[in-house]
């Protein structure tokens, strides 16, 4: 390692996509702005193409009409959010037009070098992602430089139409970036989006695989078994922040315990994130896990299969009583493949994981084989990472799939040890004649696998679904990064007795949101020592009645951080 290295790994780490704190009065030098574009224009390129070209735009005025077309574009996006994500979006500053001397606009010419670019007659996208390396070198430069850059990305098409007009950019290149550049009073420690948390950023661990997609290991480590790694990572609820916790409950301007169970959820949400008071679990998101079920065979339930698709369609289009609830909250919604029967067509809010086109009949043998359920159980982890990295603080579990209530009974029956006739509900609402052969077809996939009750993904593999699977893992993904998991109803709390087996502290980061009328869902919770926050009756699914619990718990955060203590504001206490 030369002596240069450190300097250069110093300038990477630096690097800042910079929206505050430059100096609008300052200008840039013209001598360090001719560096920095030769860096950018040194940039490799696939081929060779040197596909980029570099617009400066100085002028107060033409600032002034890009810095209009993005603020119309930033109300546009807000106008697209969770309400919850939209009041964040509201504190975070995301361009500099105006706060900066100079902006740049790198652009791609796709036709460049004729029809037989090197690289590109393949994969022409290879053009415009060689200019994003010339950007890439721009900003490295800048930072060396001492100068801040910001990276303006709020230009749908017809906004990158109206740019082009205004700045005269020929129709046939593309808009790679549009950057504001200029001096700063300094570069802060994280990212401005990482501190202002909206954002999270993943470890490289997460990010890096060897050999093959989903064997992750760091170069000279160990391959990481990605469940394992997970399970080791869950640690019992903090106790100290639980007594702190439990201690300004004492304290705040309320007779002791005028809370009732609130005081005890504002409790255990401190244990969760290991501090007193702990962040309000907002914004949310709802990760619905779909699959199907080979036990649908044996009639168990009157609804077509086909019906899981169709659902899940209708939560993408938002449509469901999942959707309106979420809107209602401020709520995201993502729908998780794991195993439905029906090819999707991606559209945003689809998350495709699929693991297999749903589970066997487990009447007739296993419902899954154990890699395909380990791979289910990863495919929740993996998605409780990504939505606390996208800034997350709380997850609310949804399930859709035709005849899973069986599978669940069967889950339940399993870990509880509860008579099927105990745990197997009406589901969709069967009738008497559909219940008992319902019920027998769980005593009998019972009977036939009798599992380990402590062999977590012997369970799944001998049960399903891969929805249930999916959900397990989005409790441990959950609890390993200290986050809040709102529990549905019976399919998740059958998820939520997998994910005790395999790892018993995920428990505790666990709020049942409400009680289900399915009688399986009383046995799982009573089992796992949850006490649902509300009961309504309700047996719909999709995370319904977790949502409607969101307020209450993100209300205990809340209650614990702004409520004022005696002593604070001068008001006696009884007890003192």
């Amino acid at each position: 390692m030369t002596a240069d290295v450190p300097n250069f790994y110093d300038v990477v780490n630096g690097r800042r996509d910079v929206r505050t704190g430059f100096l609008p009065d300052e200008p840039v030098d013209d001598a360090a702005l001719h560096r920095v574009l030769q860096a950018a224009h040194a940039a490799p390129s696939v081929g060779f193409s040197q596909p980029w070209d570099f617009l400066l735009v100085r002028d107060r005025g033409v600032r002034e009409r890009v810095h209009a077309l993005v603020a119309a574009q930033r109300d546009a996006y807000a106008a697209s959010l969770p309400r919850a994500r939209a009041e964040a979006f509201r504190t975070v500053k995301i361009e500099a037009i105006l706060d900066t001397p100079v902006n740049v606009v790198v652009t791609c010419d796709p036709t460049r070098g004729g029809r037989h670019t090197l690289g590109r007659f393949t994969q022409p996208t290879m053009g415009p992602y060689s200019a994003a390396l010339a950007v890439q070198n721009l900003w490295l430069a800048a930072r060396a430089e001492g100068l801040g850059v910001g990276w303006v990305s709020f230009f749908d098409d017809a906004g990158l139409g109206e740019l082009r007009a205004l700045l005269g950019i020929p129709a046939h290149l593309d808009v790679i970036a549009y950057l504001c550049l200029g001096h700063v009073r300094g570069f802060p420690d994280e990212p401005e989006l990482a501190t202002a948390g909206w954002a999270r950023r993943r470890p490289l661990a997460w990010a890096v695989h060897s050999e093959r997609f989903g064997h992750r290991a760091l170069p000279g480590e160990e391959p990481v078994d990605l469940l394992e790694e997970t399970v080791a990572a869950i640690r019992p609820p903090d106790a100290e922040a639980r007594a702190a916790a439990r201690d300004r409950l004492d304290r705040m301007t309320k007779p002791r315990g005028s809370l009732g169970r609130v005081e005890d959820l504002a409790v255990d949400l401190a244990g969760i994130a290991g501090s007193c008071p702990p962040p309000v679990p907002e914004p949310a998101a709802v990760a619905v896990f779909a699959g199907d079920h080979g036990v649908h065979a044996q009639g168990v339930t009157p609804w077509p299969q086909e019906v899981t698709g169709q659902m899940v369609a209708n939560f993408l289009a938002g449509g469901a009583v999942v959707n309106a609830f979420a809107r209602q909250l401020g709520a995201e919604v993502c729908v998780v493949d794991v195993g439905v029967a029906a090819d999707l067509d991606p559209v945003p809010g689809l998350l495709p994981r699929k693991v297999a086109r749903g589970t066997a009949d487990m009447t007739a043998g296993p419902a899954l084989t154990r890699e395909q359920a380990r791979h289910a159980v990863e495919a929740g982890i993996e998605t409780a990472r990504d939505l606390v990295a996208a800034g997350n603080r709380c997850l609310v579990t949804g399930d859709m799939g035709i005849a899973n209530t069986t599978a669940a009974a069967a889950l339940i029956c399993t870990v509880t040890g509860a008579d099927p006739a105990e745990a197997t509900g009406r589901g969709t609402g069967i009738d008497d004649e559909t219940l008992t052969r319902k019920t027998d077809v769980v005593r009998r996939a019972l009977e036939r696998h009798g599992p380990d009750p402590t062999d977590g993904i012997g369970l799944l593999s001998a049960f399903g679904g891969l929805e249930h699977a999916g959900l397990a893992g989005l409790i441990l993904g959950g609890a390993a990064l200290r986050v809040p998991v709102i529990l549905d109803g019976v399919n998740a709390g059958a998820a939520a007795l997998v994910a005790s087996v395999l790892a018993p502290h995920s428990t505790g980061y666990c709020v049942a949101g409400h009680r289900s009328a399915e009688p399986g869902h009383r046995l799982a919770t009573a089992h796992l020592g949850l006490t649902p926050l509300l009961d309504l009756g309700m047996r719909l699914g999709e995370g319904t009645g977790a949502l409607l619990a969101l307020p209450v718990v993100q209300g205990a955060a809340r209650a614990l951080a702004d409520v004022a203590t005696f002593d604070a504001a001068g008001v006696a206490d009884k007890d003192a």
